[in-house]
């Protein structure tokens, strides 16, 4: 799309094996951009670069691993001669009670979300400073409104909002945009996956109207590379979105209401399927 604002722009995404990461790659190259993928899925990669046409590479690496993530950077401005843009997508979700979560699994949750997030930063700044470029996080609906069952993901959701709005109130007189991109239960592997626990679903099924549905990811990457082509501050996968920032002060009170209620119900399926020997509520998701 020579017409576009991100013709021959280079863009470096991470996670972009699959999911949010894949789709929004394939929706930047459509428009003319030249694509950066890394994620952790060699093959998988390779597959959505051929998507993105003869200009995309794919570098395999972990977004927790600090000097891989540098060297990568660094490569790929050497591949290109500039990096203009950086999207730090790559994420993971668990699910569950607190008090019963497997602690490794809630502390990679903030390694990757969050950590991975501030190492990939780190890694592209100096090529940013350099084009006054666009580094976008992707947070979510999770950094808007606390989720029982949810707190890894939520904490780590939430910090990352934190971080990209105190980065750019950091590098935006030296021309560096910084963006945050929210989306809700967008149909990917990871909330296919939270929806295999029962009490999630369950939880989510009694969200009201527009909490409770799942959004197909096309129209989201979309919406998102829309965000990528203004350099926008905020960024809305799903438009209704939008409507929560007045009210965010306000939700954390509300769900604490209802959450008793919820909670109890939780409790009883636990047992119950304890009681039939399966497994209890909780458990983790594919990455983002």
């Amino acid at each position: 799309m020579t017409g576009s604002p991100l013709n021959n722009r280079v863009i470096a995404v991470t996670g972009a094996a699959r999911g949010v990461g894949q789709h929004l790659a394939e929706a930047l190259a459509a428009r003319g951009a030249r694509i950066a993928l890394v994620g952790l899925e060699p093959d998988r990669l390779k597959s959505v670069a051929e998507r993105c046409g003869p200009d995309a590479t794919a570098w395999d690496a972990d977004v927790t691993d600090r000097a891989r993530m540098a060297e990568v950077a660094e490569e790929i401005a050497a591949r290109y001669g500039r990096v203009d843009a950086a999207v730090a997508n790559a994420g993971v979700a668990m699910g569950g009670p607190f008090v019963e979560s497997d602690a490794a699994a809630f502390e990679r949750t903030l390694q990757v979300n969050l950590v991975g997030s501030t190492i990939t930063a780190r890694a592209f700044l100096p090529h940013l400073l350099a084009t006054r470029g666009y580094l976008l996080q992707i947070a979510s609906l999770a950094a808007l409104t606390p989720a029982p069952l949810m707190t890894a993901y939520c904490a780590s959701k939430a910090g990352v909002e934190a971080f990209a709005h105190a980065l750019r109130a950091e590098v935006g007189h030296r021309g560096v945009g910084v963006g945050v991109a929210y989306l809700t239960w967008t149909d990917t592997e990871m909330v296919r996956g939270a929806d295999r626990d029962e009490a999630l679903r369950m939880m989510r099924s009694r969200l009201p109207w527009p909490l409770n549905r799942t959004y197909p990811v096309g129209p989201a990457a979309q919406r998102i590379a829309d965000g990528v082509e203004r350099r926008a501050a905020h960024v809305y996968g799903q438009w209704w979105l939008r409507g929560l920032q007045p009210l965010r002060g306000a939700i954390p009170a509300v769900t604490a209401l209802g959450a008793p209620r919820e909670m109890r119900r939780v409790d009883a399926l636990a047992t119950d399927a304890a009681s039939r020997g399966l497994v209890g509520a909780g458990g983790a998701a594919a990455e983002q």
